[in-house]
């Protein structure tokens, strides 16, 4: 394939590499044959160099915004990762081409095998799901005979089934049976209860919402009905238990989605405070992408022998193809964002920035440039929130750009590319960013700008 080649020559027609060449964006073939993923390079600069250059938006782009200039800090944002060569390479990674042989994972059990209602197996074969991922095949067993469960698997891989289906098949054994799913951000819980709607359609039992940012008094009035599943985010369950809207001495099961970034977000306290109010005894069951050191002392304070499902084999996905885009001395790394928004195959592009106020600006002049874009941060109303992520999700808009609050569990599918904007606070962060990409058996790519 061939394989273009062209320069850029910076705003204001001069040089600032300090050799007087002009801005050379060198093209050069993907790891997995792509002519869509390119190294951005400049002749006379190097990577550990920081830009004297404009970083940000000028002129009829409003002016420099802390969030993108290139001047005053390196890079990506002081205690940013990807400040050296070596944090650099982490972003570039090979991932498995359709050419290679790729292991294949042979469950032991078809969801046939499971002893669960009939009509939620049915439910489960009109989810679309015909054969059970890892941790599915792993964890409905011991959560159907009511194990505690701590399970550790690669995003995108079905953590959320994994727990649903042998929870609602507890439901439909034990009327009044109520269960608690702690989830970091509204998406998630909004996501989770989706997936729940689907498998328990028809079933006789409901569930509900509880998550900041949305009124809290229907939340209020849906609480009164006792739903069977309640899904909610650590900070509003808390608001609703002190409210006595809440009393979870009724609930005998709880799970813990994505509980390493609910400790990221500062939700350790909240957790503890919710954990010890669950009635007891107690069924919990955690679910995470990484197991820390927090997460040990939570296992070890609140579940009785639990199951332990390994079932990561790689930091990233290996459908993920990894790569860095080197932004030129001069370069303004909007512009640079802009050309690649304009290639073809960059369908549904999910951007991430570092602040609230970043993400924003950045949405709103990728929408000047006439790229359908919208955003989510944390400032941003939860049904503005959710508009936003099910337009991305219908393709109405080609690019989401967002905080890390979109980096953690959310099931969108088809994402083409994930594009670092700018750098991620670790290299943990990086894994979740990069993993709304290439999830289940899909291809995805994944770019990092760097300075």
């Amino acid at each position: 394939m061939q394989i273009g080649r062209w320069n850029h020559q910076s705003s204001g027609g001069s040089s600032h590499s300090g050799s007087g060449a002009s801005r050379d964006y060198s093209a050069r073939p993907s790891h997995s044959g792509g002519a869509d993923r390119r190294r951005f390079n400049t002749r006379g600069g190097g990577p550990g160099q920081s830009s004297g250059s404009r970083g940000g938006y000028q002129g009829n782009r409003g002016g420099n915004s802390p969030a993108f200039s290139g001047r005053g800090r390196k890079k990506g944002g002081p205690g940013a990762f990807g400040q050296t060569e070596s944090e650099i390479a982490k972003f570039v990674n090979r991932g498995i081409s359709v050419e290679e042989e790729m292991e294949v994972f042979v469950p032991e059990h078809a969801f046939a095998d499971f002893d669960i209602d009939k009509r939620l197996m049915t439910n489960i074969t009109k989810h679309g799901y015909t054969t059970p991922t890892p941790i599915q095949d792993k964890a409905i067993e011991p959560g159907l005979a009511g194990r505690d469960i701590v399970g550790l698997a690669e995003t995108g891989t079905g953590k959320t089934a994994a727990f649903l289906i042998p929870l609602i098949e507890k439901v439909l054994r034990r009327p009044g049976e109520r269960i608690l799913v702690m989830a970091p951000t509204r998406e998630l819980a909004v996501q989770i209860e989706h997936e729940l709607a689907g498998f328990a359609k028809g079933l006789g039992f409901s569930g509900m919402v509880a998550v900041g940012g949305a009124n809290i008094g229907p939340q209020i009035t849906a609480l009164r009905r006792k739903p069977s599943f309640v899904i909610g985010t650590p900070g509003r369950l808390k608001d609703l238990m002190e409210r006595s809207a809440l009393d979870l001495s009724t609930f005998g099961t709880v799970v813990l989605d994505e509980a390493d970034r609910m400790l990221d977000m500062g939700f350790i306290d909240d957790m503890r405070f919710i954990l010890k109010h669950v009635g007891s005894p107690r069924h919990t069951l955690f679910f995470s992408a990484t197991l820390g050191k927090d997460i040990e002392r939570l296992i070890g304070d609140f579940l009785v022998e639990p199951v332990m499902i390994f079932v990561k084999k790689h930091e990233t996905s290996a459908n993920i193809d990894q790569d860095v885009v080197r932004i030129p001395h001069g370069a303004d790394k909007f512009d640079v964002l802009t050309e690649l928004l304009g290639r073809p195959g960059f369908e549904r592009v999910l951007i991430f920035g570092r602040t609230k106020y970043g993400v924003e600006k950045l949405a709103k002049a990728l929408s000047r440039a006439h790229i359908h874009a919208e955003s989510i941060h944390g400032d941003k109303a939860h049904n503005a929130r959710l508009r936003a992520l099910d337009a991305f999700k219908r393709g109405a808009v080609q690019a989401l750009v967002a905080t890390d609050v979109a980096a953690r569990g959310l099931d969108i599918p088809a994402v083409s590319h994930v594009i670092n904007y700018d750098l991620p606070n670790t290299y943990e962060d990086y894994i979740h960013r990069v993993g709304r990409t290439g999830r289940a058996s899909m291809r995805g790519k994944a770019l990092t700008f760097v300075q």
